[in-house]
């Protein structure tokens, strides 16, 4: 690594396309990401709740100020509102890179009501109406049937979406064709897509997560290296066909377990949402900052992973499952079960401030 760079992070973010985010709404911890060249952050429900949790010190007299300014609210609305002003928050921070990027960069993703994973009309209307909070939010809601539908037609009405709760080739592929899908229709009636910038997530770790829960609960034996591959085999091929179809969404990286969930994306037209631990993880290896997006999984990785799991060919392959299925697949299940604890787990905080026993 070169003197002039602060780390290998901050390297590859100033020598290569490949971008890095904070995966965090705390404003502390995106502070210290820019630092080293992020330019973007996500939230979710559990992530809010654990920013809650981390620095209730600077959010605590916020919820009593919102708990007496709307007298009539349910405990849903002030988590809800609260939600909306992390993101803002945060959104400011990130503004001087939208501004400077024409939109490209610099946004926050605020994501809908996991309830709503089935209900194409919600996740659209709530999706416009966090639009509505600032002009660099970026809407993630989760690549479900329902979700597919609700990508086009919010790239449609002029939203960059981010598609999360995805894990496979075919969740990314039906991403990308419901956003060109969308942003065709808006350009047929000349209206601007310019400073629009939809993304896919692919939550690579979280599919070596399920693949690593299958070979337990069936005895599977299999090189243990190769559970730690899955993801970025699956990362890999979506981005070669993204690249040979040339869709306008950008690939995401998130739910980071090693270092190859970073060093073999390094030097692709990509993004990685990484947590603030693992950022400085990555800023204090040894790692160097060499693009490795094109050199292959080895075909042995493969092969052991496509004999032994049809979930990991089903991720895997373009064909591997219908969009019908996409919210019955394991690591979609699970995702979406701990997404509605961390949204239990945050409106149990905030209830627990609504009503006090005294």
């Amino acid at each position: 690594m070169s003197n002039q760079y602060k780390s290998a992070l901050h390297e590859m973010a100033s020598t290569t396309p490949t971008d890095f985010w904070n995966d965090s709404c705390s404003i502390s911890e995106l502070e210290y990401a820019m630092e080293y060249g992020g330019v973007g952050a996500t939230t979710n429900p559990v992530i809010v709740g654990e920013v809650l949790k981390k620095e209730m010190h600077l959010y605590k007299d916020r919820i009593k100020e919102l708990i007496q300014e709307m007298p009539e609210a349910t405990e849903d609305d002030i988590a809800w509102k609260l939600n909306e002003e992390m993101a803002v928050a945060g959104a400011k921070v990130l503004y001087p890179i939208y501004e400077k990027t024409k939109g490209q960069k610099g946004r926050i993703s605020i994501q809908t009501n996991t309830k709503y994973y089935k209900d194409p009309k919600l996740l659209i209307e709530q999706a416009l109406h966090f639009g509505t909070l600032a002009p660099n939010i970026q809407i993630k809601m989760p690549t479900t049937k329902a979700g597919i539908e609700a990508f086009e037609e919010a790239t449609y009405q002029g939203i960059s979406i981010n598609a999360t709760v995805s894990f496979t080739v075919p969740q990314a592929l039906a991403v990308a064709e419901a956003v060109e899908r969308g942003l065709k229709r808006r350009e047929a009636e000349g209206k601007d897509t310019s400073w629009m910038h939809p993304v896919c997530t692919i939550m690579v770790g979280r599919l070596d997560d399920w693949l690593k829960a299958i070979a337990e609960r069936d005895d599977v034996i299999v090189d243990p290296v190769c559970l730690e591959w899955a993801g970025v085999a699956v990362m890999k091929n979506a981005y070669k066909i993204y690249k040979e179809k040339g869709y306008r969404t950008q690939l995401l990286a998130a739910a980071y377990r090693n270092h190859l969930q970073w060093s073999e994306f390094i030097g692709a037209d990509m993004a990685l949402t990484i947590t603030n631990k693992w950022i400085k993880r990555f800023n204090h290896s040894d790692i160097t900052t060499e693009p490795r997006i094109d050199k292959p999984v080895d075909p042995k990785i493969i092969e052991q992973l496509a004999k032994h799991f049809p979930d990991f060919n089903k991720a895997y392959q373009p064909d591997g499952m219908p969009v019908e299925q996409f919210e019955t697949y394991g690591a979609t299940s699970r995702t979406l079960l701990q997404f509605l604890a961390g949204y239990d787990d945050l409106i149990r905080m905030i209830r627990d401030m609504m009503i006090t026993v005294k």
